[in-house]
């Protein structure tokens, strides 16, 4: 039997996929990069290994300049992202408080997901080289890391990339590229100044450089960055005050509260002391249907948590010969995050009758109707112990060590690479010892109805928890070649083939500090045990670039990698480029994608979480009605357990995806771009969505762990596969820029994304459920979102006005019918204007959010922070801010 080679298999395949070929509306004015002559010089693209002439081809991406992020006040990576329509990304600075949908925590973390696949499908690149994922997931990077102030510009390939990069890259490639040479040296300061309270940040940067790499042979340059922002509180903003907003329907509130709520086991009586005086106003509410009272959380929890993040970049370049240029890059990243929540609950905790706080004792607490004299179960949130304190610290390493040049004929590129991500998170503050808490209680010291007196109060001083918790780390080991150059001539000009080949190897550990952890149920990690995982990925692609006629240009691209604990992969591309006139531009693409799941996914420790929303146990309250037998302080409307954690048995994803669009270009300076894009998802990796397994107690009954005695101890949401999902839509680009004139320059750009299907399944062969336009599970899909912006330029001076959009959507709606409603679309105008015309200064000015516009009221019950969805909405209001260079 003849064995086939990568190669001729690759040819055979071909045609079953193909590559995305989609180009950036602007991609024609921003692709020339720094160079060290004046001599033409071929560049590579991101979404080809095939280095050419960069005006001989269209780029497919969207480009976004470095002097973009200035006009706009763009303070970190996350918010340049933020202005791709594509983009769809659920995670980021307010996800810190509380954790991510998973219940586990962030460390602060934001990260990308263009076409809402999720981040894990979203490749992150710097100079077209992998970064280590950020340790708590596993599966995305954290944009956090990357240095703005070294970055030249982002380019972004909306669409599947997998036969060039590999795993990751189906919802599209993010490559961050950073300047090419510096000489001299320029500061930076920047302040942004919110007009309400809270929400501060100040900049700092420095960017030096020196020598000429085309006179002297060499260039080194480095970037230091510093960024903080301020806290803002949920009491800092009307719309984030409370989760009880009678006229809304709205009451997201908890049953673990202070004063305390209590259950007679045996007479089967609850209520609070606290009841007939309001129980603590605001903090805590009367209950609508009993005796109890509600915690109103969301007064204790931050909107956005204080953050810190530092960075350095340095690179040095040398030419090594005349076609021969060695670089050494080093990225050192810091990022530091307090987040605070709301006080830990504690619940079934028991009060016996000799307690001094046993209602109706001498402690002060009034006597209860209804109690038979046995032990209480109590649940309470000791206010006085503080708001619970995360202080969670992540840094990043990165050293690249690369060799590029022109060898017998072919242009070459090499390098090594080495990265290494971790985060680590301590308890700070508020944090108590579930046992020595519960004893302080039991023995009659703690109060559970009211202040503690100073022996309360000493003891509950000795229950404070402090320490790390959890730390990880992930390290990234990666060896790639590529080489291309141009073949024989065809009708429309030279074939050109590129081949390459990349060696990987993943490690992960999960550590989980037991002597905190399991001291402490509120921290989601007390049954946790420390995890490890590592990995091997070889790959070999190739790609081949061929002009049959002259206006006919085909792009085939292959990739093979074999992963050591999932097997094998081929994925093919192939695309077509057809430009019949010189305004008009016809293109096309079908490619496979494929992506392994994360060392995280398979391997994460289990951990026992809260629920994000509050349900009822199906058996022992369904419908919010107490059945004999159940403790409704535990039973009914509360946040619940759910089991989540890694799955060795998770099969790769897999995925195909087509598009076709047109680019217009009707008179000089004015382009149109539209693009369609379908993509299938099939074997989705993720925890079943909580809402769907509460929504559905026939259907998942397995899924609910009980104790011995039938009480609830989780549901069990483990990673799996899910199933397919299928999304479709279009990307609008229009650009258009008038001629000069006396008054200046005028440009216009917008970029949109209108998605037409985003329907996905919970579970293999299931129905389809769609969340294009609605709240679906835990988060919506925005049906169109844009962005757009008017730029002047008139000698020294410039000025830009922008404005982003996203369209409304049905909310999540888990209240009463009358009370469900539409959230209304959100739109953020931002102005600013510069100056140059100091000699060696440049300075820039201007308003974020221009209007002031709060977000748009949510009643979803997902995250933490209620009244808004923090996803998708900036809590900052309008900020001010000046910024100032100067180069020596």
């Amino acid at each position: 039997m003849t064995k086939e080679t990568v190669l001729s298999q690759s040819l055979r395949l071909m045609f079953s996929g193909g590559i995305a070929l989609g180009f950036g509306l602007m991609a024609h004015t921003a692709m020339a990069q720094e160079t060290d002559d004046s001599r033409t010089q071929r560049v590579e693209i991101t979404g080809s290994s095939i280095k050419r002439i960069a005006s001989e081809t269209s780029a497919p991406l969207t480009v976004i300049k470095a002097e973009e992020f200035v006009k706009q006040g763009l303070t970190t990576a996350a918010e340049v992202l933020s202005k791709i329509p594509a983009n769809q990304s659920t995670v980021g600075l307010g996800n810190a408080v509380g954790g991510n949908t998973s219940g586990l925590p962030t460390g602060g973390q934001a990260s990308a997901d263009l076409r809402g696949l999720g981040g894990d499908k979203t490749l992150v690149l710097l100079n077209g080289r992998r970064i280590a994922n950020h340790p708590y997931d596993g599966a995305s990077v954290d944009l956090n890391i990357i240095p703005i102030t070294a970055l030249d510009r982002v380019e972004v390939l909306r669409d599947g990339a997998s036969a060039i990069y590999g795993t990751d890259a189906i919802g599209g490639v993010i490559n961050f590229i950073t300047k090419r040479s510096v000489t001299g040296v320029t500061v930076t300061g920047e302040v942004i100044s919110p007009k309400m309270q809270g929400g501060d940040e100040k900049r700092f940067n420095a960017v030096g450089g020196y020598g000429d790499l085309g006179k002297d042979g060499f260039n080194v340059f480095g970037v230091v960055d510093y960024h903080k922002q301020k806290v803002i509180t949920s009491q800092d903003r009307d719309f984030s005050k409370t989760g009880v907003i009678p006229s809304r329907g709205l009451s997201l509130t908890s049953g673990t509260t202070f004063p305390g709520n209590y259950f007679d086991p045996t007479s089967g009586a609850s209520g609070n002391p606290g009841f007939a005086t309001g129980c603590n106003a605001p903090f805590s509410v009367p209950s609508t249907s009993n005796t109890t009272c509600r915690q109103d959380y969301t007064r204790l929890i931050d909107d956005i948590p204080e953050s810190e993040q530092t960075a350095f970049f340095g690179k040095g370049t040398m030419k090594l010969g005349e076609n021969h240029t060695g670089t050494v890059e080093y990225l050192h990243s810091e990022s530091k995050v307090i987040s605070r929540t709301a006080p830990p609950p504690q619940t079934g905790l028991i009060l016996p009758k000799s307690s001094p706080y046993y209602p109706g004792n001498s402690g002060g607490v009034p006597a209860q109707p209804g109690l038979s004299g046995d032990p209480l179960s109590v649940n309470w949130r000791p206010l006085e112990a503080g708001q619970r304190q995360i202080n969670s610290k992540g840094t990043a390493d990165r050293i690249v060590v690369a060799l590029e040049g022109e060898l017998a004929g072919w242009d070459y590129k090499t390098g090594l690479t080495y990265s290494v991500s971790k985060s680590a998170e301590n308890f700070t503050g508020g944090y108590v010892q579930d046992a020595s808490f519960a004893a302080g209680v039991l023995n009659g010291i703690l109060n559970p109805f009211g202040l503690q007196n100073t022996a309360g109060k000493a003891y509950l001083d000795s229950t404070a928890l402090r320490g790390e918790v959890q730390s990880a780390k992930v390290t990234t080991t990666g060896l790639d070649f590529k080489a291309s150059r141009e073949l024989m001539a065809l009708a429309g000009g030279n074939m050109a083939l590129a081949v390459g080949a990349e060696l990987r190897q993943e490690k992960a550990n999960f550590d989980v500090n037991q002597a905190i952890a399991s001291q402490a149920s509120s921290s989601g990690l007390s049954g946790s045990l420390p995890k490890t995982g590592s990995r091997d990925i070889e790959a070999v692609f190739t790609e081949l670039n061929l002009p049959v006629i002259k206006d006919l240009e085909i792009q085939l691209a292959a990739r093979m990698d074999n992963y050591s604990d999932v097997g094998n992969t081929f994925n093919p591309k192939v695309g077509i480029r057809y430009q019949p006139a010189k305004e008009v531009l016809f293109r096309a693409s079908a490619s496979t994608g494929f992506r392994a799941p994360t060392l995280f996914e398979k391997n994460a420790p289990r951990s026992k979480n809260d629920t994000n929303d509050s349900y009822d146990d199906p058996i022992l309250c369904p419908g919010g009605v107490p059945q004999p037998g159940a403790n409704p302080l535990r039973d009914c409307d509360l946040q619940q357990f759910k089991l989540q954690g890694g799955n060795a048995n998770l099969k790769p994803e897999k995925s195909r995806t087509y598009s076709f669009g047109v680019v217009v270009e009707p008179i000089k300076d004015v382009s149109v771009a539209l693009d369609y894009w379908h993509i299938h998802l099939r074997d989705k990796i993720g925890a079943l969505p909580e809402q769907s397994i509460y929504g559905n107690y026939a259907k998942y009954k397995d899924l609910f762990l009980r104790n011995p005695d039938g009480s609830p101890f989780a549901i069990l949401d483990l990673n799996d596969n899910l199933g397919e999902v299928k999304t479709e839509g279009v990307d609008l680009s229009f650009s258009a820029r008038l001629p000069k004139s006396s008054f200046g320059v005028f440009t216009f750009t917008l970029d949109g994304t209108y998605v037409f299907k985003y329907d996905y399944q919970n579970e293999r062969n299931g129905p389809f459920l769609s969340s294009v336009g609605q709240y679906s599970d835990n988060n919506p899909t925005f049906r169109w979102r844009h962005n757009a912006a008017l730029n002047w330029t008139y000698g020294p001076w410039g000025a830009t006005i922008a404005q982003a959009y996203n369209s409304g959507y049905h909310d999540q709606n888990q209240v009463d019918a009358q009370y469900k409603q539409d959230v209304s679309s959100y739109a953020l105008w931002n102005v600013s204007g510069s100056y140059s015309g100091i000699k060696h200064v440049t300075l820039t000015a201007g308003i974020k959010n221009l209007l002031n516009t709060d977000p748009p009221f949510s009643n979803q019950g997902t995250l933490f922070q209620k009244g808004y969805d923090p996803r998708y909405t900036d809590p900052v209001g309008r900020a001010y801010y000046v910024r100032g260079s100067y180069t020596f």
